[in-house]
């Protein structure tokens, strides 16, 4: 289970949850959730990426939860889910779908918002019937659906089989990422963030990041090396907004156009300049009105129990 180093206050300091649950995926691996804000507002799903946390969202959850529910998760391996054998896009898709039937009544809906890793956790999702049943609109932020590694430009050479390799052995590093320090924030800003993000939101990447351990972080950067749900996207059916940072090195903007292309019901991309992967951080007010116009736009449906009660 990873150290919890997270930012003790400001914006990023992750809030209280009003309760905490397991869930049990297919595999009986057991997943961390929180959720945030009343029982009876509209619902919000956070799936984080590679090597964050629930943490992550603490800048959504802080303002959606005044009038949301906000259901946020541990992918396993990550925060305080345990790590797990089982690695693959189809484990990420059986924990999305037990989060979902843990937390969520028969036939009620919920947008439901993926960064990077979590990102893709929604695409291989896409066609599980607890998806299908549960989502009412999707936000992708900074991902994408295959190559993942080859479109990345990490390494500052031209694409091809060189930078491809070169990627994919620095992505996969073994290596501990040791104590938050000076050069540690300058490495990771560099890597994940634009290069205008203020101090305060490389020092919450970078806690939340360094949490996570050496082991889960080796092991799911080889399941995104293979990675390809292209066939996913075209499953997607529910409307989609995508939103990507310009100076995005792990997943530049060729993907999220292409996403746009691929889904069959794309409400468009927003393209954000001079930012980085870490899009929730670097502009949090921006992706909390992204999910605001999502939920507003596309409500939930009534319960399964609340149709049997007015019949």
């Amino acid at each position: 289970m990873s150290r919890l180093m997270n930012v003790a206050s400001g914006p990023y300091a992750p809030p209280a949850p009003a309760r905490e649950i397991t869930a049990v995926s297919a595999d009986g691996a057991r997943l961390h959730v929180e959720v945030h804000g009343a029982e009876e507002a509209p619902a919000v799903v956070l799936a984080h990426g590679w090597t964050c946390s629930t943490a992550f969202w603490a800048a959504q959850i802080r303002e959606l939860a005044v009038d949301h529910r906000v259901i946020a998760y541990d992918q396993r391996g990550h925060g305080r889910s345990p790590a797990s054998p089982a690695c693959s896009a189809d484990a990420l898709a059986d924990d999305l779908e037990a989060v979902l039937r843990a937390t969520l009544a028969a036939g009620e809906q919920a947008v439901i918002v993926g960064h990077s890793m979590g990102g893709m956790t929604v695409m291989a999702a896409a066609a599980r019937p607890a998806f299908q049943e549960h989502a009412a609109a999707v936000l992708l932020c900074s991902t994408g659906a295959s190559r993942l590694v080859a479109e990345s430009t990490v390494i500052p050479l031209r694409a091809g089989r060189l930078r491809t390799w070169l990627t994919g052995r620095v992505l996969g590093s073994r290596a501990p990422l040791g104590p938050v320090t000076p050069v540690a924030r300058a490495i990771l800003k560099y890597a994940t963030m634009g290069p205008g993000s203020a101090p305060h939101m490389v020092e919450a990447c970078a806690r939340i990041v360094h949490a996570c351990p050496r082991k889960v972080r080796h092991a799911w950067s080889k399941v995104l090396d293979l990675l390809d749900l292209d066939h996913g996207v075209s499953q997607l059916t529910v409307p989609v907004a995508v939103v990507v940072g310009t100076a995005d090195r792990l997943t530049p903007a060729v993907h999220a156009r292409s996403l746009a292309a691929a889904l069959p019901n794309c409400l468009g991309v927003t393209e954000l300049p001079g930012l980085g992967h870490m899009t929730p951080i670097e502009a949090p007010e921006l992706v909390t009105a992204k999910i605001r116009e999502l939920v507003t736009a596309y409500p939930r449906t009534t319960t399964n129990t609340q149709v049997k009660e007015g019949a």
